[in-house]
């Protein structure tokens, strides 16, 4: 059990006959009034975000879950297969459960969370940042820009498509974020 004091950005809490993990929080204290916490709750079963307010003090009973490393092997009509890096067991998840599967590789390491009681994969996320090679794109011309991010389309190695700056060209290796599935920059 914890409070709303105790709140705090990943945080998975049990609400509502649900496992949700806690996406942006704040304390606010009103003029009049008691205090409560805002929250905004993604549901680690569905995907779905929901906005939901505490009043302070509140106890909120907290799920454990396990982050565990798994190597990701390949996909087919299955589903996704992936291997554990200290125990070798391979498990297959389905796409609803991995954050931008379209950026997977082989080979790829990823966490994948578990709930602790059930021993049920909930999530699995890529690292923050990942780096991929441009297999394909229009090459930029000299002038081409109406505005100082002037962007263009480019195909990666996985098969994805993100937007990137003029000057990458094919074969370029480039730094992607993809919790917000963005370009970020060009790897020398």
């Amino acid at each position: 059990m914890v409070t709303t004091a105790d709140f705090k950005n990943g945080l998975c809490l049990e609400f509502n006959g649900d496992l949700y993990t806690i996406v942006q929080f704040q304390h606010v204290k009103p003029g009049k009034g008691p205090a409560f916490v805002r929250t905004r709750l993604k549901s680690l079963t569905t995907g779905r975000v929901i906005e939901n307010t505490f009043n302070a003090g509140v106890k909120i009973e907290i799920a454990r879950v396990e982050r565990r490393p798994y190597q990701f092997i390949y996909s087919d009509d299955l589903g996704y297969h992936f291997m554990h890096l200290e125990t070798f067991e391979q498990i297959t998840l389905e796409e609803k459960l991995i954050n931008n599967p379209e950026f997977l590789k082989e080979g790829q390491v990823v966490e994948i969370v578990y709930h602790a009681d059930t021993e049920t994969p909930l999530a699995c996320y890529l690292p923050p940042f990942i780096e991929m090679e441009v297999t394909y794109t229009e090459p930029g011309i000299r002038g081409d820009t109406s505005s100082t991010t002037a962007m263009k389309p480019a195909t990666l190695e996985t098969g994805s498509t993100i937007n990137v700056p003029l000057f990458v060209s094919t074969g370029d290796r480039i730094k992607i974020d993809t919790r917000t599935l963005e370009y970020v920059e060009r790897i020398k």
